[in-house]
């Protein structure tokens, strides 16, 4: 265990049987082994230095990026129980496995990435490109339809198992499917005022870089499929990332309830304080921070945007 820094001896002294609600770092265990690798030496070798690296390994994380998490949600209180979080860019998945421990129990977490990775457990994960309208409305569809089941259920009294997350339910027939068509057709009519029950949108995107070869089958280590590295040049990193935020940001307009959180990553440029602008007209505290774990010489920063406005929405000029 790695001592003398404050965030992790935080996390450490939490690991004590005695602590009411351990950290999603100290209780979970990933089910596969790292795929974090780099035939880059430099690469490896600073990996081997940086003591979040090294920390997340021991701790079962699945990249030294839940600490940035951790630290954010320890200053400004994003999760609690029961919280509905959607995860933008999930892969290779160390946020949701904070959002995850930190909502329980009954909270949901649902991923999504163009890459394809191992979800951590309990976490729902669609493979896809955010940018697609199709995927976005498959990802509204599941959460207008989840939110529906689940308020079906508490009004029926369903009960849950003492230790689950999941109400106990047994599988229905296809008559009962048939027999609930018509309740189906009533969900997606109010699946506007359904799909706002997000309660946290969490971003953690970056843009792809441009794939000029190699169009076969690939895997995670082909940069066009690996959406965690940027380009080296600062303004086409920050002019990116702007798009991706105000993306995400869209999505958080459609999806999110009153009250509710968005976390986004950008890269720091001209542009940014446009961008909080338009989270300041849509939610009551915004912040920029750059967690301790995010290394000095990277120009990637986040802002944390608290309370959403009843009834305000991005304008479609804000989306340009």
């Amino acid at each position: 265990m790695v001592t003398g820094n404050p965030l992790l001896m935080q996390t450490s002294k939490l690991c004590s049987c005695r602590s009411p609600r351990p950290l999603a770092i100290i209780a979970l265990r990933t089910s596969c082994s790292p795929r974090w690798s780099s035939s880059n030496s430099r690469w490896k070798q600073r990996q081997g230095r940086d003591m979040f690296a090294r920390e997340a390994k021991v701790q079962g994380l699945k990249s030294r990026a839940a600490f940035k998490l951790l630290e954010m949600d320890s200053k400004f209180k994003i999760f609690r129980s029961g919280q509905t979080v959607v995860d933008l860019g999930y892969a290779p998945g160390s946020w949701s496995q904070v959002a995850q421990e930190r909502t329980r129990p009954h909270g949901r977490v649902i991923g999504i990435d163009l890459i394809p990775a191992q979800p951590p457990r309990g976490v729902a994960t669609f493979q896809g490109d955010f940018l697609s309208p199709m995927v976005q409305k498959l990802v509204r569809d599941f959460i207008a339809r989840t939110a529906s089941q689940k308020a079906s259920l508490k009004n029926k009294g369903v009960g849950v198992e003492a230790g689950s997350e999941e109400p106990v339910l047994d599988q229905p027939s296809y008559i009962d499917r048939e027999r609930h068509a018509s309740e189906e057709v009533e969900v997606n009519d109010a699946g506007e005022s359904a799909a706002s029950s997000v309660d946290v949108v969490l971003s953690d995107m970056s843009a792809p870089w441009d794939q000029t070869s190699g169009f076969m089958s690939n895997t995670l280590t082909n940069p066009y499929h690996r959406l965690m590295n940027t380009s080296g040049v600062a303004f086409r990193d920050h002019a990116g990332s702007m798009d991706l935020c105000t993306a995400a940001l869209q999505f958080a307009s459609d999806t999110l309830k009153p009250g509710g959180h968005f976390v986004c990553k950008f890269y720091q440029g001209a542009e940014d304080k446009i961008f909080e602008g338009k989270l300041k007209r849509m939610f009551g505290k915004v912040s920029r921070e750059k967690p301790e774990s995010s290394r000095r010489e990277s120009k990637e920063a986040y802002f944390i945007a608290l309370r959403r406005k009843q009834g305000v929405l991005l304008e479609p000029e804000d989306t340009r």
